[in-house]
This record gives C-alpha cells, sequence and structure tokens, in this order.
C-alpha cells in the first residue's frame, strides 16, 4: 500500500511538472483524391485485409497477405497496381464448422495471413489463423504456386486473428514470438525450420521469462549475429497493485543450439531489458506502438543503428498523447552487459542484491557452459538498468495525433547533410511526414491515405522507388515520399523544408534533389526564403505604410464596388497552415472600431467613406512575407435601388461561400492552402446594401444581403488621383460616420405602443363579454311577459328605451342565443340577477 500511495504522489507530481507540449501542425494538408497529392489503390471485391506486406527485392512486385488468400501486386507502373496473381487459400467447410463449435464467431474462424517471408531466392514462407488451426506452406515465388503439403503453424503464427506476433526469417531459419496455445495464454520466442546439428530452441516454461507480452516487432543486427525483439508486457519487478505496464527489448543469438543437461532444447542467450521513453520531470511513455530500424549512414560503425519507437502512456495525465522516442545500439548493448536482477523463484520477486557473477547472461556461446553457469542465467535474465533514449528526451511528442505505426529514412539534402525523417500513421488515416531538426519535428505535410477506421494497418517503405505502400483492410495504398512539383514558387519550395526537393533556378521548380547536380535553394534547418531563393520572385513584397506607397503605385488588384453602409467581408487565402494573415492599408491604420478580422483570415468592415481605398493581406511565415490578395474598396458611382431581403442587423461573423479556400496552383505570391482543391484562388467579397440611394444620414439604413460580381482591374494614375481627392474628403465626413442610436429609441418607442395598444385592445374584449352575459334574453315567449308584474313590464320598456338611445335597438323576435354557466338566461320566466 506504501508502495501505491508513493507512485499515486509521483504521478501527481510529475503531471504538475510536465511542460506545456508544442503544438504539431502539419504545413499542408491533402484530403483524400486530392490533386494535389496523387495515390495509387488497390481494391478489389473478394479481396479484404491486405494488411501484411512483402516488398520484391527490385521493388516490382509486393506479395500481400490478405484474406483467405495470397496476393502478388504489379507495382512497377507508377499510375497503377495490378493484380499479377491470388492464391486461394482458405479453411474447408469442415474446419469453418469446427471452429464454429470452439466457439467463436464465423467472422474470426477465415485463415488471415500473419506471417509473410522470404525463406530464399525462389520460395515464401507464410503462416496463417486457418480457422484457430494455424498452418504454414511454402509458396514458389517465381510460379506463385503453392505446396500441397502444408506444415503445423502452432507456435510460428496466433490462433486469434487479432493477437500481434512478429516473425523474421535470417539464413532459412524462423524466428518468431507468438503464442503456442489457443487460449493464448502460452507466449513463446522460439526458432523453427533449422537443419542439421542446428535444433529449434523456445523458451522456458519456467514463470517470469514473458508475463502476458504482445509482440511489436523483430529486427537481425548481422554484425552481432543477434535477433532483437521489442514488445511490451506487464514489469513483475514493480510492486504495485494494478497492473503496470512496461515496454521490452529481448535479444537471442542466432549460435545457440541450447545446453547440454540443462536448458536442453531452450533458449540459453536470452535476456531482456526495459526501453524508458522518458523525458526528464516528465511521466514515462509506457507502452510501445510499433518500432523500425534505422541502419547507420554509410562508414559509420554498426553501434550507430537507431530504433525509431511509438510510445503512448498507461497514464491518465498522458491519455491521448503519442511520443517518438528512439534508441542506439550501443546504448542496449551496454545495459545488457550490465547487471541484472534477481528472481526468487518463491516469491517471484526481483531484487537487485549484489552477487557473485557466475556468467554473463545473454553473452553469446553460453550453450558449452556448465550447468551452474546456465542456472545463474535461468534466473538472471532481466537487466537491471533501462535503455534510456537518445539525448535522454523525447524525439517528439503530439497532443493532437495518435499515432500507431511508422517507418524511417535516412535523407541527404543539397548540402550534402543527412536528416530524418519520419513516416507516421495516424489513427484518424492520415500519414504525417516529419523532418527531425535541432529545433524539433517539423511536420511537412499530411496526406489522408483511408477514411474508416482500420483495425489493422501496416507500413512498407520502398527507399530505391521512393514510396511508402500502405496495408489497411480494405486495400493497399502508395504514396510517394516526395511531392516536390506541388511547390510552384522558390520561397513555397524553401519554406516546406523538405529534405527531398529544392528549388532549381535554370527550370524554375521545385525538383527532386536526388535526381540533379546542380545547386538547389533549400534551407531545411532555417526555412530562410532570402538566402536560398537569393532574392528571386520577391519584386512584389512592398509594405504599405504611412508615406512609403502613393496610391498610383499600388500593383495590380480586385475591384469592389459598394455602396455606404454595406457590410464588407474581404477573403484572405493562407499560404499554409502555418502561416498569419495580416491586413494593411496606405496611409491608415486599421482601427478595432471599424475592422474586425475573422478567424479565418478575412477582414470584415462597415463601408463608409472612411473605410474606402486599398486594402493588402500578407501571409507570414516563419519571417517570410508575400502578398496573397489586393482589393480597391471603391463607392459606387450610380447606385440603383433593390428591394431588401431581410431588415435585421448584419451579421459580421463569416458567412459561407460557394467558393473553396484553397486551389492546387495559385498564381504568383500564393501558397499552398489548409486543404487543396482544384480551382484558383477565390477573392469573395460579401457586402449589405440599403433601400435607396445611400446617404450619410444613418436614420433610413436598411440592409440586404448580395454578392459583388468579381472583376480583376489595373489601378491607374486617374484612380489614384481620384482616391487621393477622397482622402481629402476623409476629414470633413469621418465625423458624420453613421449611428443607429436614434433607430434603435424610435424602434423601443413603437414596440411600447404596440403592445399597450394590444393590451387595450384584449381588455375592450374581454369586458365586452363580460357585459353580454348580462343582457336579456330577446324573443322571450308572449306569456312570460304577460306574467311579469308592472313595475317588470316598466323596467323592461325602459331598457329598450335606452338601448335605442344609444342605437342599439334589440328586436324582439331575435334571440340572442347566449348561454351563462350552462343555463340559458332567464329560463325562469324572470331577468337575470333580478330577485324574485
Amino acid at each position: 500500500m506504501e508502495s501505491y500511495s508513493l507512485l499515486a504522489l509521483t504521478v501527481a507530481l510529475l503531471g504538475f511538472l510536465s511542460p506545456c507540449l508544442t503544438r504539431l501542425t502539419p504545413r499542408v494538408s491533402f484530403l483524400m483524391g486530392s490533386p494535389g497529392r496523387r495515390l495509387t489503390h488497390f481494391r478489389s471485391h473478394d479481396v479484404s485485409n491486405t494488411t501484411i506486406l512483402l516488398l520484391s527485392e527490385d521493388g516490382d512486385v509486393l506479395y500481400v497477405g490478405a484474406r483467405d488468400a495470397v496476393l502478388a501486386l504489379d507495382v512497377g507502373h507508377k499510375d497503377a497496381i495490378r493484380l499479377r496473381s491470388k492464391l486461394d487459400w482458405s479453411p474447408s467447410e469442415k474446419d469453418l464448422e469446427q471452429c464454429s463449435m470452439k466457439g467463436k464467431k464465423m467472422a474470426d474462424c477465415p485463415n488471415f495471413i500473419r506471417v509473410l517471408q522470404f525463406l530464399n531466392n525462389t520460395h515464401i514462407y507464410a503462416c496463417g489463423t486457418f480457422a484457430f488451426s494455424p498452418r504454414c506452406t511454402y509458396i514458389n515465388s517465381k510460379t506463385f504456386t503453392m505446396s500441397l503439403k502444408s506444415d503445423e503453424g502452432r507456435g510460428r503464427c496466433p490462433y486469434d486473428p487479432y493477437q500481434r506476433n512478429t516473425a523474421i526469417i535470417v539464413d532459412g531459419e524462423l524466428y518468431t514470438g507468438t503464442v503456442a496455445d489457443y487460449r493464448g495464454n502460452r507466449p513463446v520466442i522460439s526458432r523453427h525450420l533449422s537443419e542439421g546439428r542446428r535444433v529449434d530452441l523456445k523458451l522456458d516454461d519456467t514463470l517470469g521469462w514473458l508475463e502476458d507480452p504482445t509482440f511489436i516487432s523483430s529486427s537481425f543486427i548481422p554484425n552481432e549475429e543477434k535477433i532483437y525483439f521489442f514488445f511490451s508486457e506487464v514489469g513483475r519487478e514493480y510492486d504495485f497493485i494494478d497492473k503496470f505496464i512496461v515496454s521490452r527489448v529481448s535479444q537471442i543469438c542466432m549460435s545457440d543450439v541450447g545446453g547440454q543437461r540443462t536448458l536442453q532444447r531452450r533458449w540459453t542467450t536470452f535476456a531482456k531489458a526495459q526501453l524508458l521513453c522518458q523525458a526528464d520531470s516528465e511521466l514515462p511513455y509506457n507502452v510501445i506502438q510499433d518500432i523500425d530500424i534505422l541502419p547507420p549512414a554509410e562508414g559509420a560503425p554498426a553501434d550507430d543503428t537507431l530504433f525509431y519507437g511509438i510510445f503512448t502512456s498507461q497514464w491518465s495525465v498522458n491519455s491521448g498523447r503519442s511520443a517518438v522516442c528512439s534508441f542506439r545500439l550501443s546504448d542496449i548493448k551496454s545495459v545488457f552487459s550490465g547487471n541484472y536482477k534477481v528472481l526468487n523463484r518463491d516469491t517471484l520477486q526481483w531484487s537487485t542484491r549484489v552477487q557473485e557473477k557466475v556468467a554473463n547472461p545473454g553473452e553469446c556461446g553460453l550453450h558449452n557452459a556448465s550447468d551452474n553457469a546456465l542456472r545463474f542465467v535461468k534466473e538472471n535474465f532481466l537487466a537491471d538498468h533501462s535503455v534510456r533514449p537518445v539525448g535522454r528526451s523525447l524525439t517528439m511528442v503530439s497532443a493532437e495525433h495518435n499515432y500507431s505505426h511508422l517507418t524511417v529514412q535516412r535523407v541527404q539534402a543539397a548540402n550534402n547533410r543527412d536528416y530524418t525523417v519520419l513516416f507516421l500513421l495516424t489513427e484518424s488515416g492520415y500519414l504525417h511526414k516529419a523532418v527531425l531538426l535541432q529545433s524539433g519535428a517539423h511536420i511537412i505535410e499530411e496526406v489522408q491515405v483511408f477514411e474508416q477506421l482500420q483495425p489493422i494497418r501496416s507500413l512498407k517503405l520502398s527507399i530505391p522507388k521512393g514510396v511508402i505502400y500502405v496495408g489497411t483492410s480494405e486495400g493497399v495504398v502508395r504514396v510517394p515520399t516526395a511531392n516536390c512539383s506541388f511547390y510552384w514558387t522558390c520561397p513555397q519550395c524553401v519554406l516546406a523544408r523538405d529534405p527531398f526537393c529544392g528549388w532549381d533556378p535554370v527550370s524554375r521548380s521545385c525538383v527532386l534533389v536526388s535526381n540533379t547536380q546542380i545547386s538547389l535553394g533549400q534551407d531545411i534547418d532555417r526555412g530562410n526564403v532570402e538566402e536560398a531563393c537569393n532574392s528571386v520572385l520577391l519584386t512584389h513584397r512592398a509594405r504599405f505604410g504611412p508615406n512609403k506607397l502613393p496610391v498610383a503605385s499600388c500593383p495590380a488588384g480586385e475591384l469592389v464596388s459598394v455602396s455606404l453602409n454595406e457590410v464588407v467581408r474581404l477573403q484572405c487565402p493562407a499560404a499554409s497552415q502555418l502561416s498569419q494573415q495580416q491586413w494593411e492599408r496606405p496611409n491608415s491604420r486599421l482601427s478595432p472600431d471599424l475592422y474586425l478580422h475573422l478567424g479565418d483570415g478575412s477582414l470584415s468592415f462597415v463601408a463608409t467613406p472612411t473605410t474606402l481605398g486599398h486594402y493588402l493581406c500578407f501571409s507570414t511565415e516563419n519571417g517570410y512575407q508575400q502578398t496573397m490578395a489586393i482589393y480597391h474598396v471603391k463607392q459606387k458611382s450610380s447606385p440603383k435601388a433593390q428591394t431588401p431581403s431581410t431588415y435585421t442587423w448584419p451579421r459580421i461573423h463569416p458567412m459561407p461561400t460557394t467558393h473553396s479556400v484553397a486551389r492546387l496552383r495559385p498564381g504568383p505570391g500564393s501558397g499552398p492552402g489548409l486543404h487543396t482543391s482544384a480551382g484558383t484562388w477565390p477573392k469573395i467579397t460579401e457586402t449589405r446594401q440599403r433601400e435607396t440611394e445611400p446617404t450619410l444620414s444613418s436614420r433610413d439604413t436598411r440592409v440586404t444581403t448580395r454578392q459583388v460580381n468579381r472583376s480583376f482591374t489595373l489601378w491607374t494614375k486617374e484612380s489614384g488621383q481620384e482616391e487621393a481627392e477622397f482622402h481629402d474628403r476623409v476629414p470633413l465626413l469621418s465625423a458624420r460616420d453613421p449611428c443607429y442610436l436614434k433607430e434603435l429609441v424610435v424602434v423601443s418607442v413603437l414596440l411600447v405602443l404596440c403592445l399597450s395598444l394590444l393590451i387595450t385592445m384584449l381588455l375592450y374584449v374581454i369586458r365586452q363579454r363580460c357585459r353580454s352575459r348580462t343582457v336579456p334574453q330577446a324573443g322571450t315567449p308572449t306569456r312570460d311577459l304577460d306574467r311579469r308584474t308592472p313595475v317588470e313590464q316598466e323596467a323592461r320598456r325602459g331598457n329598450q328605451f335606452l338601448s335605442k338611445h344609444n342605437g342599439q335597438a334589440v328586436h324582439s323576435g331575435q334571440a340572442s342565443g347566449l348561454v351563462c354557466n350552462r343555463a340559458p338566461a332567464g329560463s325562469n320566466g324572470h331577468l337575470p340577477n333580478t330577485p324574485i
């Protein structure tokens, strides 16, 4: 209990100490089907769960493990992915029936391919779940035919298609990490297909070697002659009440053949250590999701091999975040060559007490060691220290995106420096391309590769072809690693900070760095446009300001004709998702009392003599500023009367338009939008127009909604002189800006009068109805009149006289039909309310 309380306190403290995360926003975003990012899809109505990918050595054939089938796809063409061959490998009706009798869903009983590896130059080794009875087979890669006899797949492939596993073939031997029983309770790391003096090996069944693991990946290090497995499991070395998940790296030696008497047919070189993806004063990201290996640069030692992994957190403080950590091979080897924890077999508790070191766990060649040494390594296989990330810090961390898979590539830029590029797949279906810089990670772009959530996905990188294959449940998507042609200007090519791309001043285009030998404009570290582009295409960066530019010297823009008191909205498209828009006008500042800057970067204001004139929109990114839109707002020369469609106060917030905000190919000085689509940069003006001819008086202001037709014109000296004359009149007219206080008072008074009149009429109607109940019934039978006393008859005649005097004579032959309290008035022969 004390340990649990200490853990809770630590979590709380570290949660407060955790620094604010830097928001990682992709610079450009491409929706599925965008013409700015061409993708190639492969789908077939009879093929699903295409998630296991294997690429041929020449990169022209992609082998895919799917549901009940193995596919050979022709990926040698840039514009299409074609199905070359298909091998059906499905369970029989009897196998499916037995699977259903075991209590499994029929949707889980087909054969899901989970292992697909090259066995040699001529054959592929494949394993599948096969109705919860795993089987393996050999496939001839030349003829694409399957062997008639299949092998039992227990210990090589999982039973359950949803259980993760890993497999790798080295020198014709299969090394796997999976479960070896139907219920999934016996995790095992084993070797199969051994021949000659080598024998198949697996882990000892003793508790503690693996604790409910989830296998992620496996890698072969040639110089070390070792296989490294990456997985997550329950950390028994931590004495917590709840299960604490830890990420592990384990190793085995390929030369291991097991002990002679102790650990026969068991691994003698197995060792594992904790991978700690944690920054200082932060909680660890303890659950590994995926990992990929980055070989060392040319000429560098093998110890510089890096492993990049995606990690999530078990702690609620870091819930929803994903972190990327990198681990160096030299650090992993150092941890495995250090001290090891001691496992008490009676209590299954780990300790770090100092003891005599009989053997070095994890060292190759222990199969020839004594029984005493083998017993020592059998009980001491957990390294005492954890493997820390490179630089003791996180490579990148994101609170907005939940990453699930990654692949990594080293790219040589135009300055001959190497940069690490990560391709990260999000749970929401986007592929992020990020470059690692000294200042942190920079996400160059995001590409939507699938719309619906996919339970199982995979990535396969082809460096020679420059493409990434994404395997999903619905099909395969091919994504080029570079998209240089999208950047149409030198500033945009430089601001992308893509190591793949550079600006070619000769062809005036953004090209692949690997395809040219000339000096290219590029600045990955800083993104400095001035230095990289050498002031090319920067001639229209003049800023407006007091006494800087005369009106007549302004460049071409869009003319917007408006009437006074109209609400004008000027659009300003964004160059990228990292840019910021700002507005300026000549010899004037944009007062917040008159102008409203909207969230999409547009500018809204009411057309008055003060607000007429020129407007210039800039987009600033990384210190570079470019002109995105130029407008000339001018009063109509002869406005026509127009029937208003509404009399409500104009709404200032952004209104919907029928045009896209971004485009694939804007003109010079523009940049990529938030989401690309075909078309042009829109410059949309939304206005409100009065019913009658506009004047400076605000009493008659009525507004209606319409859209001004767009027309482009050059600003000439004449128009500039007109603008200058208009500015001369601005001081005289600025004091007469419209004020709507009088209209508000008038409307309020009218509303009060209307309500008073309505209440008076309602009271009058109620009074009339109540009086009508006391009026005597007309048309009373004659015999009733005869029975009245002389006094009653005299009163009757008096009432008639009064009625005639008021112009409301009552005819005796007409019955009113009024009923009071559901009884006819005077039914007893007497007047109502008259004593009998």
